[in-house]
């Protein structure tokens, strides 16, 4: 059976096309011949056309009808039930009626417009030391936030008695009325105005919180720094951002971790690197130094004829790693220090290591 309309050439697009382009190329359609910015005699009747095509291509069942018989049905004309426009309705401008309210009926509009938002999230920026990033650490720190009115516990109202059903709308959270558009009358629902969606209204606000449900404090709260944060680590405190609307749910606290730089040791990945000063007779004869870790203390061999600028590897003494059991080096450059002042024996001394050298290769040999 011949198709008696072709959606697809009605919409510009092809058999193949997605949802999302099927919304595109109606959005695009929608503001060019919408009778209220498109004057010519033919617009109307093809703005509904296209509204048509798109409630058809826009619902699976609908499609699989049309391309099965040529047709979707009588209510391919009727409605738009499976295919959300409420996503870019909005941006279509006002074209003389409300867009959204036509279809907040077909996609639950009023019901989105009474959700009342949770708090906002709040960032917080925390310095910490290189060994608190090494062996994790709990740190205090001062939030200033909305948090819930411990008077009216968050209600805005200074009494129970206070909170009342909504007139206007019978407590419903939504009004109907009844509109002509281009497509005949819709009855349509949106929020209700006077109590924006809740159901019900405050009489008598709250003197503590002035009826909004929430005050302004300052709040200490412990931050548990874990073993291996790195520069940038981001640490999420669930709830602990600003109090919600009217008892709703509280945001998250998100701390992001800044290490400071160390006055001995230098980072890279999981691994420290420090320098050692160590005296020539040390490199030459071998012997034991003391390092610093960020443990304390630690004693490394330096083997005979060690050259400057030699780096020692002590492993398990870096940082742990974040995500795994895997922990760091810690990495020693030794810098072989020459003395500024000699004493007359070590001069001596060194002029017959240097008799005892003659003869010996040399640098460039």
């Amino acid at each position: 059976m011949p198709k008696e309309k072709d959606y697809y050439k009605i919409l510009g697009v092809s058999k193949n096309a997605t949802k999302d382009e099927v919304k595109a190329a109606y959005k695009k359609l929608a503001k060019q011949y919408h009778p209220d910015l498109n004057k010519s005699p033919d617009a109307s009747e093809k703005f509904k056309e296209i509204n048509e095509a798109a409630a058809v291509l826009g619902d699976d069942s609908k499609r699989a009808q049309y391309e099965q018989f040529g047709t979707a049905g009588e209510q391919s004309q009727q409605g738009f039930s499976g295919f959300d426009f409420s996503d870019f309705m909005s941006e279509s401008g006002n074209f003389g009626f409300d867009f959204d309210s036509i279809f907040e009926n077909f996609f639950g509009g009023s019901q989105r417009s009474r959700r009342r938002q949770r708090g906002s999230d709040l960032r917080y920026d925390l310095e910490i030391e290189l060994e608190d990033a090494a062996f994790g650490s709990a740190k205090t720190i001062n939030i200033p936030r909305l948090e819930e009115c411990g008077r009216c516990s968050g209600t805005g109202a200074e009494s129970k008695s206070d909170i009342v059903a909504c007139d206007e709308c019978s407590g419903k959270g939504v009004t109907t009325r009844t509109q002509r558009t281009p497509f005949g009358l819709f009855s349509t629902t949106a929020a209700c105005r006077k109590c924006r969606g809740q159901g019900r209204y405050i009489k008598k606000g709250c003197p503590e919180c002035s009826g909004k449900g929430v005050i302004r404090k300052t709040r200490k709260i412990e931050i548990k720094i874990p073993a291996g944060a790195t520069d940038g680590t981001n640490l999420r405190v669930q709830g602990e951002g600003e109090a919600g609307e009217r008892g709703t749910d509280a945001g998250d606290l998100y701390i992001v971790i800044h290490v400071k730089p160390h006055k001995i040791f230098s980072r890279e990945g999981n691994d420290i690197y420090v320098k050692a000063n160590i005296p020539f007779t040390t490199a030459a004869l071998g012997s034991s130094i003391e390092v610093p870790t960020l443990k304390g203390k630690a004693s490394l061999k330096i083997p005979e004829g060690t050259q400057s600028n030699t780096i020692f590897r002590m492993k398990g003494l870096g940082i742990p790693d974040l995500h795994s059991h895997h922990v760091g080096d810690e990495k020693v450059e030794v810098i072989i220090a020459v003395p500024e002042k000699l004493t007359k024996k070590q001069k001596q001394l060194l002029e017959e290591f240097e008799k005892e050298s003659k003869g010996k290769k040399g640098l460039f040999w």
